[in-house]
């Protein structure tokens, strides 16, 4: 690393010091969430795992290579990260075996020989130029992994049964992170630009499923059974998951906005009737989230819904799904309102996710919103698709009871720390704010469509998608975002009407925010509020209230 670059991360984890000694955050928590310079200098390309799980024993035993491209020069400290009680064997670099060694329980450095940027370049189109040459390390690991408590929330490895008895087991791992199973860099910023291949060792009684499409089945002497399954595009760390049991499969070819897409289907043999039935819904869902987002970002790798123990996850191109074969959350309508029970809530959310969290996913877990609030929003936007505007907002609306605004939506950077549980509801509500102050429907969509092509298969940062929308809708939105995403506190229009005069103005929000709002003042009409006392006079002898459409997201004082 260059000097320079020493000193950019010299100042950066002094920054750091700084915020954690305000905050309950550790070395560990820097580790883990902070692109250091054991991390920065390498770029992952492909995860290659294979795993075999001990079904007996809740045990694996499993190899992970990674392929990588280096940086710069000199000798490398890599740091991985596998967690406890998962143990290390051996690393293999350069046909060697390379020395490593434990930290703060999570993360591991591995020390690698001296890697010159230019020496692994590899020479193309006859000596004229150079490529970066993939480097691979192979991990060998075993032990048994954190068992999940509370799936998808307190995740880990699920080693449950189906209702006959046979082994029914998966992984879910968003918030654990990815390392709870297999060494990686568990960090969202750098997803393996070549996608993963994932080799699942499984009894020969049971069928194994992955993330994107079968490329072998081999049967062994052993008794067992490897199932190869590839995905082709960049994937998140916890998206890659293992499915194991005693699946039946079913299929179908939707027409899509970019040709053929293949919809595959694993359930369990005895729910097999149910599921033929409830995943009509998928088609309907993938005709409305490709005219409001665009094409399915992830053809070549398909789409797969697959019958879990646990409720649901959005793991890329192999969606987990157990909302048991009926409409709502369960079988219950999380809005109050009864839309929610026009749909299957899984089906629809977690495939929400496959435009926003994984075609389109942040840096740093601080920025979740991004992926949690348009994903919430497209619940919205499907109710709207099929029962129409006034569904919709009804829908968004009557959820905002629920927002608990005990702390930011954003979280703090580099320490691995999500922001309040807000992310998902407080933000939808503050994407139909957006929307409402656009006043364009045409528009909005185009910038929905706009974001999953213009950051196609990218990592991104809160602030670069808060510029995209203020820049495609010519509207000035930081203040917006700055009130709704860094604070807790929730705008207060205040007025007054004395005769035919509406004294009104902001209160309870950031310095500079005006956001536009639409009232009922004698009729309908917009008005830009401020932190200063503005006066709209009309013409009318009658007495006259006002009220502002609840589409908006705040709060209003009458004062005497």
């Amino acid at each position: 690393m260059s000097r320079i670059g020493n000193l950019f991360f010299g100042i950066t984890l002094l920054l750091l010091s700084v915020q954690l000694l305000a905050q309950p955050f550790t070395h560990a928590d820097t580790l883990r969430g902070f692109n250091g310079p054991d991390r920065a200098w390498w770029d992952v390309l492909h995860y290659n795992i294979t795993v075999q799980p001990n079904l007996a024993s809740k045990t694996i035993s499993a190899s992970t290579e990674i392929i990588f491209s280096s940086n710069c020069d000199g000798n490398k400290t890599m740091q991985i990260d596998l967690q406890k009680p998962l143990l290390i064997d051996s690393i293999i670099f350069e046909n060697a075996k390379v020395a490593f060694k434990n930290n703060f329980n999570n993360s591991w450095s591995v020390f690698l020989k001296g890697i010159q940027s230019k020496q692994y370049m590899d020479k193309i189109d006859g000596g004229k130029g150079w490529i970066k040459k993939e480097l691979c390390i192979k991990i060998y690991y075993q032990g048994k992994p954190k068992e999940a408590i509370n799936p998808p929330w307190n995740g880990g490895w699920i080693w449950k049964k189906d209702k006959n008895g046979n082994p029914l087991i998966t992984v879910a791992c968003q918030s654990l992170g990815a390392s709870v199973w297999y060494p990686c860099k568990d960090i969202q910023s750098d997803e393996p630009d070549n996608g993963a291949e994932l080799n699942i060792i499984v009894p020969d009684s049971l069928i194994a499923i992955g993330n994107g499409r079968l490329k072998e089945k081999k049967q062994l002497a052993d008794g067992n059974t490897k199932y190869t399954w590839v995905v082709t595009s960049p994937i998140n760390n916890y998206d890659i998951a293992p499915y194991i049991g005693k699946y039946v499969h079913f299929g179908e070819i939707y027409n899509a906005e970019a040709g053929k897409l293949d919809l595959d289907y694993w359930v369990l043999d005895y729910n097999l009737n149910k599921a033929t039935a409830q995943f009509k819904e998928v088609p309907k869902m993938m005709k409305a989230f490709e005219y409001w987002f665009g094409p399915y970002p992830f053809y070549k790798d398909g789409y797969k819904l697959i019958e879990t123990s646990h409720l649901g996850m959005e793991h890329q191109s192999a969606i987990a799904y157990g909302n048991r074969f009926k409409n709502g959350y369960l079988g219950m309508d999380r809005s109050g309102t009864g839309w929610g029970l026009k749909w299957d809530y899984i089906i629809v959310h977690e495939s929400g996710h496959e435009w926003f969290g994984n075609n389109i996913t942040t840096k740093d877990i601080a920025d979740m919103w991004v992926q949690e609030g348009f994903t919430t929003y497209s619940e919205v936007l499907f109710t709207e698709f099929y029962f129409g505007k006034a569904a919709a907002d009804e829908y968004i609306n009557r959820q905002r009871e629920d927002i608990k605004n005990d702390k930011p939506i954003i979280g703090f950077y580099n320490v691995n720390n999500s922001g309040s549980l807000d992310m998902y509801v407080k933000s939808a509500a503050m994407i139909h704010n957006i929307r409402q102050v656009i006043n364009n429907d045409s528009l909005f969509r185009k910038i929905l469509r706009g974001l999953n092509a213009d950051f196609y298969h990218q990592t991104v940062t809160s602030k670069q998608i808060e510029n995209y929308i203020s820049s495609q809708s010519k509207i000035k939105f930081s203040k917006v975002f700055d009130q709704y995403l860094r604070t807790i506190n929730i705008p207060v229009l205040e007025y007054k009407i004395i005769g035919n005069r509406l004294q009104y103005r902001y209160r309870n929000c950031v310095s500079g925010f005006n956001m536009p709002v639409k009232i009922n003042f004698d009729k309908q009409r917009w008005i830009k509020p401020t932190t200063k006392w503005q006066t709209l006079i009309v013409h009318s002898n009658q007495q006259i209230e006002c009220t502002v459409d609840p589409n908006f997201f705040i709060n209003t004082k009458k004062l005497d």
